[in-house]
């Protein structure tokens, strides 16, 4: 065995070769530790596995997860699925290097590094201060107070321009995405019979995935762009500190002690890791609930007339405070997790990392440091004082990158909530749909019509040849309709509820699909259709007429305010316009008109607009009949082919076809002989009569017999 000697010799040794090569080392670990905390970044941020259960799909398979069971928890997760939704959001609000967007970018790295080069200087200043204290020099102190008051001017202006920058860029975020959404949800197919607009309308009729698109549109998106504006500079700048700082800290206590605690700081880190709860689950469940609750909320105002008929509050309070109470039972528990959550990570960053950086910053106190003078009280206060202010900014920058993976995950939330918004407005302009069907939809032969797809011609007449009416929910009414108009052929369309007039409208609109057949029609632009309750658009008395045209719409095409009135007078609507206060009168036109004055400046804007066609669904159940008559005379005289649910008599002489329906899928499709049809339907009502009389008959026959029998015994 070796002596004691001996062993202290060679350990003796061992240390002159290694000072004699520290330089060297110190470089190499300097070096190590930079790739090592660009790779921890990079780990940290890199998609984590997911369970194979829930990884199927790319992006579109989260859909279900999110806005089908409630009860089910959206998989949301920092996970490639992740970063595939992101990198194409992103390609939506940095369209190109040359944008406004990459330009704010670069203004505000640049700051971001600026911020860290006077924190440096700073540090360093600080621990002259407090070393002049120390030494009881006045001049060098107030040299270095003067310092640090100029210093004070960059920095806040540095600090200021931070804020407004990231706010600018996560409006431009917002912005970027709004007119993209907006483009999808509001604008109209490549052509007029493609199928592919009416967005809105379909998201809301045929497809089950999003129930409150409104609040993805104005909450999500811009919660989503405030937190991808704050993403960068809490990943980018902490990882740049976290370098720079520990750099430097390396230089005055050794990069020996930083790989010390670099090891600590990290196996304490990843146990926070493992405590941390799924925010970004928990992020977009939330905003899941809460548009659940707002669409409840929104549902009562929109039909708060049936459900005061109905005396439905006790209801309708049930079914708000259920939503209410889903909604305040998640919340609970993101708040507990998020309250043992911050415990123990103040505890770890905090604290224990507070002992380890004293430790560390102790160490030019009680270890001479080759190179490193610090004979004085004052040198090893400035050193300690510097060294705990790098420290101090190496740990919270590292904070910062911990809590930045829970910002990661909040982020993560909210860009499935997007995400899922521009995949399903994706998916409805390609004609995908997904919604719950009817039972009946699942037999071999309905199966069979859901996943055909018809054929849309654009042609002057309408004619449909062998083409299935068939419902979002996949119930089919008609199995093959067939019938053709020509203009100035007049069609009534009669038959029980549900049975397939409306539908048959919609699919003329353009806004539901055709699932076989072949479809003859002019574009959707050529019909206007006239509810029973019409739309009355926010604005003025003259927007009512012209919707959805402008003021200026109007004049480009040479019609003035005259016109409109003798428009209005067509249909003895001339003295609103006294009445109301003039054509820039602005109402709340719902409110202000009964449902005959509504359905009249619906007819208005019918005969502003000129259309080829006019879809006519109940559109004169509330006004007199002379009017009713008026009205339909003008529009034949104007040119304008007319398609009329209705079953008034009425009606039935200024129509020369008609379609009706049996309610089981069966129909008749013929030419309408209003006077036969008049006479038959005056019989039929005749003899209705006389046998409901038929009952009474009866009984006085028998009573008539009873008194004779009682008179004869």
């Amino acid at each position: 065995m070796m002596s004691k000697e001996a062993v202290k010799k060679q350990a003796a040794q061992l240390a002159n070769l290694y000072l004699s090569h520290r330089p060297v080392i110190q470089r190499s670990l300097n070096i190590a530790f930079v790739f090592y905390a660009l790779s921890t970044t990079y780990r940290g941020l890199s998609a984590r596995p997911t369970p194979s259960s829930t990884s199927k799909g790319k992006g579109k398979g989260k859909a279900k997860d999110d806005e089908g069971d409630a009860k089910k928890r959206p998989r949301v997760a920092v996970d490639a699925v992740f970063y595939q939704r992101l990198s194409a959001i992103l390609k939506i609000v940095i369209p190109s290097i040359k944008s406004k967007e990459a330009l704010l970018l670069f203004m505000h790295s640049s700051l971001l590094i600026f911020r860290t080069v006077i924190s440096l200087y700073v540090a360093a200043l600080d621990g002259k201060i407090v070393a002049s204290l120390v030494r009881a020099q006045p001049l060098p102190f107030l040299l270095n107070i003067s310092k640090w008051l100029l210093v004070a001017i960059p920095a806040t202006w540095t600090n200021s321009w931070l804020s407004y920058v990231q706010n600018k860029l996560a409006l431009a975020y917002r912005t970027r995405l709004t007119n993209a959404v907006m483009k999808e949800y509001l604008g109209a197919g490549e052509d007029v019979n493609d199928s592919t607009g009416k967005v809105y309308y379909k998201l809301a009729n045929l497809d089950d995935r999003i129930k409150n698109p409104d609040q993805m549109i104005t909450h999500d998106i811009q919660r989503f762009s405030n937190h991808l504006a704050a993403i960068y500079a809490n990943l980018a700048k902490p990882t740049l500190d976290v370098i720079l700082y520990n750099y430097q800290l390396s230089q005055n206590v050794g990069a020996e002690g930083l790989i010390v605690l670099t090891v600590l700081v990290q196996s304490s880190a990843m146990l926070l890791r493992a405590l941390t709860p799924p925010f970004g689950a928990y992020t977009a469940l939330s905003a899941q609930l809460s548009g659940s609750f707002r669409h409840t909320h929104s549902r009562l105002a929109e039909f708060s007339e049936e459900i005061a008929f109905f005396g439905g509050e006790e209801t309708e309070k049930m079914l708000v405070e259920r939503e209410y109470a889903g909604l305040i039972k998640h919340e609970n528990t993101v708040l507990t997790g998020r309250w043992w959550h911050g415990c123990v990570e103040e505890g770890i960053v905090k604290w224990l990392w507070g002992s380890f950086g004293l430790c560390l910053c102790s160490i030019p106190v009680f270890f001479k440091l080759p190179g490193v003078h610090t004979s004085d009280l004052g040198g090893r206060t400035e050193g300690f004082v510097t060294n705990r202010r790098l420290l101090l900014s190496a740990s919270d920058a590292f904070g910062r990158m911990m809590y930045s993976y829970k910002d990661l995950s909040e982020l993560a939330g909210y860009t499935a909530r997007v995400s899922l918004l521009l995949d399903t407005m994706s998916d409805v302009r390609k004609g995908k749909f997904e919604k719950a069907l009817v039972a009946s939809a699942s037999n071999e032969e309905n199966a069979k019509i859901l996943k055909g797809r018809g054929q849309v011609i654009e042609s002057e007449e309408i004619q449909f040849e062998n083409v299935p009416i068939v419902t979002p929910n996949g119930d089919v009414l008609v199995r093959s309709l067939s019938f053709y108009v020509k203009p100035g052929q007049h069609l009534l369309i009669v038959g029980p509820n549900g049975c397939g007039k409306s539908s048959l409208f919609r699919i003329l609109g353009g806004l539901w699909p055709v699932y076989g057949g072949i479809v003859r029609k002019p574009p959707a632009s050529q019909f206007i259709l006239i509810p029973q309750r019409p739309y009355l658009s926010l604005g003025t008395l003259r927007d009512q007429v012209i919707y959805p045209h402008s003021k200026a719409d109007m004049e480009s095409r040479g019609i003035s305010d005259d016109d409109l009135f003798h428009i209005l007078a067509t249909v003895s609507m001339s003295g609103i316009v006294a009445r109301e206060g003039g054509w820039d009168a602005a109402r709340e036109w719902r409110e202000a008109l009964s449902g005959g004055d509504q359905q009249k400046i619906a007819w208005a804007r019918l005969f502003y607009h000129r259309p080829k066609y006019a879809v006519l669904d109940e559109a004169t159940s509330l006004v007199p009949p002379d009017m009713e008559g008026l009205m339909m005379d003008h529009a034949t005289e104007l040119g304008i082919t007319l398609l009329t649910v209705s079953h008034r008599p009425s009606l039935w002489r200024y129509h020369s076809m008609i379609l009706q329906y049996d309610g089981q899928g069966g129909y008749v499709f013929t030419k309408l002989d209003a006077e036969k049809r008049l006479a038959l339907q005056q019989e039929k009502e005749a003899l209705e009569a006389k046998l409901l009389e038929v009952p009474k008959m009866k009984a006085r026959l028998e009573e008539l017999r009873s008194a004779t029998l009682q008179r004869a015994s």
